[in-house]
């Protein structure tokens, strides 16, 4: 992630925050001034067989007063607003280096990838099917029907060590010799880079893929070299 580039983006929105709270204040004042004049104005030319009531006054008095309120509220919150957003991106800091586990695409490279196993409710067998980035599968082998996870140690079918790339993996499940579910698995992925858009908070994976922070089930440290 770069730093720098966060930091300076922090720091602009809060020049823009206070340019309006205190384009904020310069209307309320100007309003104010143009409300009393339109007051006297409103006094001096009332009937004075039937001249207003005192409360009448008072109310708008009141109502202005109120706007006014909302108006320093509104500013105050984007303020806040804007000390809120400079939290988070220091929190997104936490994320970057962290293993998230996720339904995604993984990178592999000679390190072996953990996965979640979720079989079909009644599954009698399971079987799981690994897919290159181009969608071949580069790997089938039957797997216990547990939700205990998986270790994938990179080896094709027919135990020859696979390239380095990004693999998706499946689970399907069956029941009676017929497939019952097919679904894509969660798997352990390093977040590279964390960054905020449009309010949601996307996790961007070691190989390029790409998660929102939503989607993450499980948080862990990098597993050390055995």
């Amino acid at each position: 992630m770069d730093v720098t580039s966060t930091q300076t983006t922090t720091a602009t929105g809060g020049t823009a925050k206070s340019d309006a709270g205190s384009t904020g204040s310069a209307m309320i004042s100007s309003d104010f001034e143009t409300f009393l004049k339109m007051l006297t104005v409103q006094m001096e030319n009332q009937d004075p067989l039937n001249p207003m009531e005192s409360t009448d006054f008072a109310v708008q008095l009141a109502t202005f007063s109120g706007v006014e309120q909302q108006v320093q509220t509104n500013a105050l919150l984007e303020a806040m607003a804007g000390q809120l957003g400079a939290m988070s991106m220091s929190d997104l800091a936490g994320w970057v280096g962290m293993e998230a586990r996720a339904v995604s695409a993984a990178w592999f490279s000679n390190t072996p990838l953990t996965l979640r196993a979720e079989p079909a409710s009644g599954a009698e067998r399971a079987y799981l099917v690994v897919r290159d980035s181009a969608g071949a599968i580069v790997d089938r082998v039957e797997v216990p029907v547990s939700d205990e996870p998986l270790q994938w140690a990179g080896v094709s079918g027919g135990g020859d060590p696979l390239p380095a790339g990004l693999y998706s993996f499946n689970l399907e499940s069956y029941s009676q010799g017929k497939m019952i579910a097919d679904r894509q698995m969660a798997v352990y992925s390093e977040v590279v880079e964390a960054r905020v858009e449009n309010g949601e908070t996307i996790l961007v994976l070691q190989g390029g893929a790409e998660v929102a922070a939503s989607e993450v089930d499980a948080l862990r440290m990098p597993e050390l070299p055995g």
